[in-house]
């Protein structure tokens, strides 16, 4: 069950993806402009506690969400691609920690930063959390300015990893397009093999590593031998 702290609109519903590739003056640059809804879900079995930073989220302008429980929260089908999860340690059910191996383990594809808050923290617990990448750990009471800190970077972070997996996925569409045989080819062209090497290497002629690279060239929009290796390489650093 979802509590009634919505505001903003659909989560991630503004997400915009840009790849821009410069080739000016002779330099292939991957720019990822992405505008996304800063969503922030509120999982804790207190509502007072849900209620009052939920409020005080929605007046700073974030989209928030709260749950109850750890089940009604990960029942969700997809999360907001960019957001910060404020959970509680100890609840009914699934505990906050427990929340957040799930969510590991599920692998979904967004990009999320964790801040738990509790009334019952010890070490391990803090060690546990952290060690699965949580930003911070607070124990209640805490001050409101600290945890507002926090969100900031949990959503700086969020944003870098959003970025990664945005470049990633462009990466793996320019990947696409090329054949397994052209794929084997950048590879040994980024190795700095020369085209005798690599035919020996591939048991092909010369004129058809020729082939492969220029379409190889063609497929990426390389304008230039620099270009070819710089874009050859980045594709080549993501296997």
């Amino acid at each position: 069950m979802q509590d009634y702290c919505t505001t903003g609109g659909k989560a991630g519903s503004a997400t915009v993806l840009f790849l821009i590739l410069s080739l000016s003056h002779r330099v292939v640059s991957f720019v990822i402009m992405a505008v996304d809804v800063k969503t922030i879900y509120i999982v804790d079995d207190d509502e007072a506690i849900r209620d009052s930073l939920g409020w005080r989220f929605k007046e700073l302008g974030y989209y928030v969400e709260c749950y109850p429980s750890a089940e009604d929260f990960f029942a969700l089908p997809e999360l907001a691609p960019l957001a910060c999860l404020i959970l509680d340690v100890r609840m009914r059910g699934l505990s906050g920690l427990q929340l957040q191996e799930k969510l590991m383990e599920a692998k979904r594809k967004c990009s999320y930063s964790i801040i738990f808050i509790s009334g019952h923290g010890d070490i391990p617990m803090t060690v546990r959390a952290m060690k699965n990448g949580a930003i911070d750990f607070l124990e209640k009471p805490f001050e409101d300015s600290r945890l507002l800190s926090l969100v900031e970077v949990a959503f700086a972070k969020a944003q870098l990893e959003q970025d990664k997996l945005c470049i990633k996925d462009q990466l793996d569409a320019l990947r696409m397009r090329l054949t397994k045989r052209e794929r084997s080819v950048m590879q040994l062209v980024v190795m700095g093999r020369l085209n005798k090497q690599i035919a020996a290497e591939l048991r092909i002629g010369i004129k058809t590593v020729e082939a492969h690279r220029a379409n190889i060239k063609n497929k990426l929009n390389a304008k230039n031998r620099a270009e070819f290796i710089k874009m050859a390489m980045m594709l080549h650093q993501d296997y």
